[in-house]
Parts: structure tokens; C-alpha cells; sequence
């Protein structure tokens, strides 16, 4: 149905000290916002996510959610991003998602969503192809705002870290704001399987822990307690028998990660300022 203010044109008369002038009308900034949002490529699953139906359960999925607002309040100018840490279901790519939603509405900028997973496939792909793997990277460094889910998902290889490298110190050296999201863990034992130090490598650890606030998510597995009206039963549950549970979870593999004041801690020597990654592209599955 035609916007009875514009007749469908886009365009508005206003009048502002007697002087009559055009202007774009809401419906076209509406229909631009839709059209970012569409072109975000957040997944169907995740079409749900707002600010305002995240779940804030405990006193760290509030906390999250506080820093999500404020983010999104002061975007662009904000000084660094923000990296969400837990285990599966406890909100992470919700709040991340809707970070994105949010912006892109009342900030009006371009931005985009990625799988950690797909984004190293997509390049892969590049490979047997005539498309060259810029073009893949080009709108991911770029972007005015960039989600990276599932940061640390991928098998790790020199290919994945330095691909994953590349994309991280470039959005830190331009200064674009990234959200991410992982299951991993900042242990200072960079031969644990879950450790950042293993996955990404400490350089790419080492931009992270500069271009973002490092923020711990903990609660219940929302996919496995039945989501958000889960029954207090099926949370009791969940704690007592889940190996995703914190308890059964820090009993089973014998340490918690370091934090100092819900920040990650660093456990590699100083910076000496020439960690810039020279990243030489190249085939993937080294």
C-alpha cells in the first residue's frame, strides 16, 4: 500500500521558516533498514533475535546485556568491540545478532554476519574457482560492523590462523568495531584444545584482547532446558546432571579459565609493536 505522506516517491515536503524544501520520508528509511537487515545474512534461526526478548537470567547474562545496550548507544564511537565467552546456549549469538539488528535500525550503517565455519569455507571455495578470495574478504573488512560467531570452531591449521589473523588485525588497524562470539576459553596452557592461545595462535589472541571487552556469559543451555519458559525442574536438572552445567563442567576438566574482574588476563609476553600480521593468502589445509 502506497505511504500516504509520499505517495510511494521516497521523497517529503517539509517546511522549515517559510521556506518549502523535499526530504527522504520515513517509509524510505524503513524500506532502506529492511533492506540491511535482509542483506546482513543473519541466518532464519537467529530472525528472532532482539535486545528485547533476550532472556536475563543471572547476574552475567545481564551484565552482557548491559554492555550490548550501551554498545549499540554509542556506536559509532565506541573504542572497542566486544568478544562474548561461554558455553553453548547461554545467549551468545542472540545477543550478538541483535547487537547487529540494533545498529543497523538506528545507525543506519552496513553490516554482516558470519559463521566462523562458513566464512573459512566460503574462501576455500574461492580456491576452485575463477572468484578471487577478496572477494569474499573485502565486505567482511570493510563492514561498518561485523559479527564473527563461533570464533575458534574450525580445526586449527596455519591456513585457519592466518586467514582468521588477516581478518582481525585488519578491522584492528582500521579501528571497525567487530562482535564475537566463542566457546573458547583464555587458559595460559596454549596446548589446551579449548585455549584461544591453541586455536587462534597468541598474536590473533593479542588483537582481541586489545580491540575488544572481553565478556563472560555463564547460565543454562537454553536448547537443552526447553528455551525460554523452561520449568524450574528442568533447570534443577540441567545443573545437577548436564556435563554442560558449570559445576560438572569445572569438575571435569579440572581448572577454570583466568580472569581478573570479568577481563581476561594476558599470558604471553609484552608487545614489542611489530606484531602486525603479514598474511600471504595461499591454499587452505596446511
Amino acid at each position: 500500500m502506497p505511504c500516504d505522506i509520499c505517495n510511494a516517491t521516497g521523497w517529503k515536503t517539509v517546511e522549515t521558516d517559510g521556506v518549502s524544501r523535499v526530504t527522504r520520508c520515513e517509509c524510505w528509511h524503513q524500506q532502506t533498514t529492511e533492506r540491511s537487515i535482509s542483506s546482513a545474512r543473519i541466518q532464519k534461526r537467529y530472525a528472532h533475535c532482539e535486545l528485547s526478548n533476550f532472556e536475563q537470567n543471572g547476574d552475567s547474562l545481564r551484565d552482557a546485556y548491559r554492555k550490548a545496550v550501551r554498545f549499540v548507544e554509542q556506536f559509532p564511537v565506541v573504542d572497542k568491540g566486544l568478544l562474548f565467552m561461554g558455553e553453548n546456549g547461554v545467549g551468545k549469538t542472540h545477543l550478538a545478532v541483535a547487537i547487529l539488528k540494533a545498529v543497523i535500525r538506528t545507525k543506519r550503517i552496513q553490516g554482516y554476519f558470519y559463521e566462523t565455519g562458513e566464512l573459512l569455507k566460503l574462501v576455500r571455495n574461492t580456491y576452485a574457482s575463477d572468484t578471487n578470495e577478496m572477494d569474499v574478504l573485502k565486505p567482511v573488512l570493510e563492514a561498518d560492523l561485523l559479527v564473527l560467531d563461533d570464533l575458534g570452531v574450525e580445526k586449527t591449521s596455519e591456513w585457519v590462523q592466518e586467514t582468521l589473523g588477516h581478518v582481525v588485525n585488519i578491522r584492528y588497524s582500521e579501528r571497525r568495531p567487530t562482535v564475537f562470539t566463542t566457546n573458547l576459553e583464555d587458559f595460559p596452557d596454549s596446548t589446551h584444545p579449548k585455549s584461544l592461545l591453541f586455536r587462534l595462535g597468541p598474536r590473533t589472541r593479542s588483537r582481541l584482547f586489545e580491540m575488544c571487552h572481553w565478556v563472560r556469559m555463564e547460565g543454562v543451555d537454553s536448547r537443552e532446558v526447553g528455551g525460554p519458559n523452561a520449568t524450574p525442574e528442568a533447570i534443577e536438572r540441567f545443573e545437577k546432571k548436564s556435563p554442560l552445567s558449570p559445576k560438572n563442567r569445572d569438575r571435569a576438566r579440572g581448572t577454570l579459565p583466568v580472569r581478573s574482574g570479568g577481563q581476561a588476563r594476558a599470558h604471553f609476553p609484552p608487545k614489542d609493536g611489530k606484531g602486525d600480521l603479514k598474511w600471504p593468502g595461499g591454499r587452505a589445509g596446511s
